[in-house]
């Protein structure tokens, strides 16, 4: 490909094709982009140092792991953060490998990978092979929140290899498919060791109601997925005058008991992540990003910018591993924060939300969900979650969960609940029409209330009233829908728009065994998800 850069892992590729220009849609320069992919081929060189082992050891997971989250979308945008990140690969594998470097006779066997061989592949092979690799990216991420709490399991780090493994250097199709399918099923391990390390550490999530109001006085606003940073942060913010607010994908930190603990932690702030550049506009505070969903900050708000963990912007304050959250608590004592309480609202005017139906909270009403589908109270679920993202036509979920008939509960999570969370739907028996589950990782409690479900009405999954309309943007949604086929699930629907890197014969394999399809209009698709139901 003789172009500045090639990248169409996320949603928004331009012309639903690639971004190949100076800069991708999210924000990446066309070096970055090469800086990503040499990062990437590097790992696979890494992976094949470690290919005949059958333990991988946790230094070389680690590196595995945070590199892939490195190339996670709108996560790292700091070259030299990223340069940093291709010698600590390299360090690796010469660790494992050191008389490689040294041979006067290479045999290739830890050569790094030129991504461009995966770039100009046939398109099936292309297609297959991009789909293995966003999948693990998307699962690092999973995999990288759960070892920060202390959580590894063996087989989830092992697979890491012989997936990258595979990437560089299997052309088979039906290997490569079933790697494919095989990313689904470790994923289901990796968010289920993420959901036991965060039960584990800060409690089983319950429902809560959260305020979108923000007082006035000093406040930070921490964004991103990691709840260890968020625990750290209200710890040293503790007993200071300054109130902590939420923001997108970490809405349900506060349905975790530990959590909930600190009189601090107040609200939330904003809605999904694309609208940040709009509702961070001049904001008094600093706001501090965890994990991706980080867009190149404007002016009036890039030097209260602060990132930790995997994220990095050029210009911006890095809190180290050492995690001294000083600079940001400074930050926010010198901006004071609003002089008065602001009332803000969700994008349909809604001043609260409630979080924290996860498995658990949902399955300990399992008798009542039972009784009120048998006796036809509840006629459908709809699972509407995934990632939000700017591309026009996203309002579909909107409207999908407001036309939804009212005898339907709707089930939701990761960030593409604010398009509708601050509805009003009601009640059925006692137990609200809007569940939000949680995180996007919390596809794991989903999955578990669906198997919950099946289990007591002594049917499959395929044949409950349960549908899953999904959005995705980047890696992680990818993951997770792998997972979902792996589990043989049916007629999902997807979209606003789908995959450029899946090719017309592996998009016809999807629909033809699974049933995946895009999504059309509210009217047309509930109509036709409805046809199913469980006597």
């Amino acid at each position: 490909m003789d172009k500045n850069m090639f990248c169409f892992q996320c949603e928004q590729t331009i012309g639903c094709s690639g971004c190949t220009g100076n800069s991708g849609v999210c924000g990446k320069t066309a070096d970055t982009a090469k800086l990503q992919d040499e990062l990437t081929g590097a790992l696979i060189g890494l992976a094949r140092a470690v290919d005949s082992t059958t333990a991988v050891s946790k230094k070389t997971s680690q590196v595995i792991i945070e590199g892939l989250f490195t190339t996670v979308t709108n996560v790292n945008f700091d070259n030299a953060s990223i340069e940093n990140m291709i010698q600590k690969v390299r360090a690796e594998k010469e660790r494992l490998a050191p008389d490689c470097s040294k041979c006067q006779s290479p045999c290739g066997k830890t050569d790094e990978y030129d991504m461009q061989q995966l770039w100009n592949a046939d398109e099936d092979t292309r297609s297959l092979k991009s789909l293995i690799l966003f999948g693990i990216r998307g699962m690092a991420a999973y995999a990288y929140h759960a070892a920060v709490l202390g959580h590894e399991d063996d087989e989830v780090n092992l697979f890491f290899c012989e997936a990258l493994f595979k990437i560089g250097y299997e052309e088979n199709t039906e290997t490569l498919l079933s790697t494919v399918l095989k990313v689904g099923e470790i994923n289901l391990k990796c968010m289920a060791l993420l959901d036991k390390a965060n039960t584990e550490t800060y409690g089983t999530p319950e429902p809560t109601e959260v305020t979108l109001t923000v007082e006035k006085g000093p406040f930070i606003v921490v964004t991103g997925h990691d709840l260890k940073d968020l625990q750290l942060l209200l710890e040293q913010t503790s007993g200071k005058g300054i109130n902590i607010y939420t923001h997108g994908e970490m809405l349900p930190a506060h349905a975790y008991p530990f959590l909930k603990k600190f009189p601090h932690l107040k609200g939330n702030f904003g809605t999904a992540w694309q609208n940040q550049q709009k509702e961070f506009d001049h904001l008094p505070a600093p706001i501090l990003y965890t994990t991706n969903c980080l867009m190149p900050p404007k002016s009036s708000y890039a030097d209260r910018v602060f990132t930790t963990e995997m994220v990095a912007f050029p210009g911006t304050v890095h809190i180290d591993e050492k995690k001294d959250f000083t600079p940001v608590i400074e930050k926010a004592l010198e901006l004071g924060g609003y002089k008065e309480d602001q009332i803000l609202t969700g994008i349909n005017g809604g001043t609260k939300v409630t979080t924290g139906f996860g498995h658990a909270a949902i399955l300990s009403h399992a008798d009542t969900v039972i009784k009120a589908v048998k006796s036809g109270d509840i006629s459908h679920f709809f699972l509407v979650a995934g990632c939000d993202g700017a591309k026009p036509g996203r309002n579909y979920y909107t409207e999908f969960v407001k036309q939804a008939p009212s005898d339907s509960v709707i089930l939701t999570l990761a960030c593409g609940k604010f398009r509708f969370n601050d509805l009003d739907l009601g009640e059925i028996g006692g137990l609200p029409r809007l569940m939000d589950i949680g995180q996007c990782n919390d596809a794991y409690g989903a999955i578990q209330v669906a198997v919950a479900l099946a289990d007591a009405f002594e049917c499959s999954v395929n044949e409950l009233p349960l549908s899953f309309v999904l959005s995705w943007y980047e890696q992680k949604a990818v993951c997770i829908l792998l997972t979902l086929l792996h589990l043989g699930i049916k007629n999902i629907r997807l979209g606003p728009s789908l995959p450029a890197f899946l090719s017309p014969n592996i998009l016809n394999f999807l629909v033809e065994n699974y049933g995946i399809g895009p999504i059309t209009t509210p009217e047309e698709d509930i109509k036709a998800l409805q046809s199913g139901c469980v006597q």
